[in-house]
Parts: C-alpha cells; structure tokens; sequence
C-alpha cells in the first residue's frame, strides 16, 4: 500500500505562517500497528477570480504580465518558490500545495473583459510565472487552453513556462500564433537524471519527455527556451554543460537559470528532503547554498536572489554562459509582436467590414 508521501515531493505539512496554531507531527507509537496510511488525493476548488492578470514591476523578472489559472501545483517540485502562497490562503506550503488545489474556472472571461478596457495596452502575458498552466488537472479543466483561444483571438502575444509534454496539444493554437511572432515557450528541464527527477518533481514529466517537448515545439515553429532552473549546488550543477547541449541539439534558441531560492517555508521543506533522499549530500549542498546566499539560506535581494553571489555562483554564471555559446544558444533574444493587438469588442458594438472577414485566422 502507498504512503501519503509516495508521488509527492514535500516529507511534511506544517501549517501556514499566518496560522494562529501550529501543526507539529510527532509519533506516538502506534504507526507499526496500524500500517501504512492511504494515499494523499488530490482536492481541487473552484476559485472565483476577480482580476486574472496579475503585474509586477520587480526589475530581475523579464516580464511584467502573467496569469495563473491555478493556485497551487500537482507536480509537486520540492524546490518550487510558489509554495509558501499557499500560506495566504491558510494552507500549508508542505504537502497542501501539491493536493489542495484552485481552478480559476472564469479566468477566459475575466481576461477577454480585461482586454477590453480602453486603457488597457498590450504586452507580453506569461502563463506559468508561478504554478505550471499544464499541471495534470489542466487535462480536465481546460482552463489554460480557453485562455489561449481568447489571446488567439485578438491576435495578443503570449509567453508559456511548462514542465508538461500537455502543451503539445495546443501546438494548434500555439503554432500559428508563433508564425506571426504571437507566441514563444520556455520548458524547464532541471535534470535528465530520472532518479534525481522523480524525487524531485514527482508528478512533473520524465526528463526526455521534456526534450521531446522541445523538439516537437521547435519543429513546429514555436521559439523555445529552456530553463535549466534551479541549479542546485552539489546536486544538479554538473549537468549544467549536458543540459546545454542537450536542449540546443532539440531546438532550444536560448536557455536561462536560476539558482535555487530557498525562500521562507521552503527552507525546511528543503532541508526535509534533502535528509530523506540525498542525507550523504546534505551538508554539502547546504553549505555551497550558503556560499551563494551570503551566509544565509537565502538572500531576497533583487538581481542576487536568482543568481546569488560570492565565488561558486560567479562560477555556476560563467560555466552557463560559456556552454550557452558554445551550443549556439542566447545568440538572438525572441521578441514578440503586440502590434497586431485587437481590442475586443464591447457588446454592442458594430464590427466593420474588414474586421468581420478577418475575426477568425490560423
């Protein structure tokens, strides 16, 4: 029989950090008598959304508009920087942010709404900047897909991060919108060790799944990047020249990094499994991170918290650089197009001629 852990990434579930009451496991000698405990499910709300694009003027983050039709993520990543959100809801960033999850089931017509506004202007939408837009419950909602069908629509460009081979079933709606320069992907691959990727992102697609993601994608046209995010000291760092030229041989035109952050609850939930799974390593991965992080587990700083500082990340920084060119990648930034904006008309209004025989293209 399975245990609540097996599948999942975080080992605990403490409670959120605005929680009155803290939740402490302990034992109490009675786990050998009663068996393993049954499998965790996962428990999906529907979330009512007032506003879906959400804006950030943070200068280290290359977009300024994304969307998130979900909160919280099955994949399960233990290195994942959105887990402590879910504290803001009074859930845990453990195990609670990988099984309790929310569906922004109106998000297609919040967006449409938004679009509309007359002060509205257009710029590159992200989906994925925090919760992957193709986590498994995406197959049932749908809600990604409808809010590329709306983007489509009024010819608006848009950036996709997935971990997920799901996204190839919108290359219909993804390889068009890039032949007009509407539409760019960025898949992160942290590894193509399968033991290290199942331990770490364990509902998240196999490593080569990936690859085939990105070759099927660049043989459609769509530009792709890869994301070889985190690098994580003493533990996926080595593969760093692999990695390169591994996704540059699939069709990769850039790659980006981040180095591992290890933000507020996620520090322990790290910490947790790193013991389980890596405890001959553990030390040493921890000590390295503190090198980057100027003693600390973490440093929030703006500019050093994605690629830290001091002598092992100035090297991790030129080790990725030196790699990248070598495999021909970041030689040409993709720049979409938001020009061929068209605002969505009001109820009421009158198409003119032109606009009514253009309302629909592929």
């Amino acid at each position: 029989m399975l245990t609540p852990r097996k599948g999942r990434g975080a080992r605990s579930n403490a409670s959120g950090r605005y929680e009155r009451f803290a939740i402490e496991a302990f034992d109490d000698g009675w786990t050998e008598e009663e068996g393993p405990l049954t499998k965790l499910e996962t428990i999906v709300q529907v979330e009512v959304a007032k506003t879906i694009i959400s804006r950030n003027s943070s200068p280290d983050i290359s977009f300024d508009q994304s969307i998130n039709p979900y909160r919280g993520c099955e994949h399960g990543c233990i290195y994942c920087y959105a887990r402590p959100n879910h504290a803001y809801v009074g859930l845990s960033p453990g195990l609670d942010f990988e099984t309790k999850l929310f569906v922004k089931k109106n998000a297609p017509q919040l967006l449409e709404a938004e679009l509309a506004r007359p002060n509205y202007h257009p710029r590159t939408i992200v989906l994925g900047g925090v919760t992957d837009p193709y986590q498994p419950i995406e197959r049932g909602y749908g809600v990604t897909r409808a809010i590329l069908e709306v983007l489509q629509r009024w010819r608006h460009p848009v950036g996709l991060i997935t971990k997920s081979q799901l996204v190839l079933r919108d290359l219909d709606i993804l390889a068009p919108m890039a032949s007009r320069g509407l539409a760019k992907v960025a898949v992160s691959l942290t590894t193509l060790d399968k033991k290290l990727a199942r331990a770490m992102e364990p509902r998240a697609a196999a490593p080569y799944r990936r690859v085939e993601v990105i070759r099927a994608l660049a043989g459609a046209g769509v530009p792709v990047t890869a994301m070889t995010a985190p690098i994580i000291p003493a533990l996926n760092d080595k593969e760093i020249e692999y990695l390169l030229a591994t996704v540059a041989e699939a069709g990769a035109r850039e790659a980006g990094y981040v180095l591992l952050r290890l933000p507020l609850e996620i520090k322990t939930l790290f910490r947790e499994w790193l013991k389980e799974h890596y405890p001959d390593r553990a030390a040493r991965v921890m000590a390295l991170v503190r090198q980057t992080r100027g003693g600390k587990d973490y440093d929030a700083t703006w500019g050093a918290r994605a690629r830290g500082t001091g002598p092992y990340a100035r090297l991790i920084a030129d080790r990725f650089k030196r790699a990248a060119a070598r495999n021909g990648l970041n030689v040409e930034k993709t720049t979409l197009d938001a020009t061929q904006f068209r605002r969505p008309y009001a109820s009421g209004d009158q198409l003119d001629f032109l606009d009514a025989q253009d309302d629909v293209w592929t």
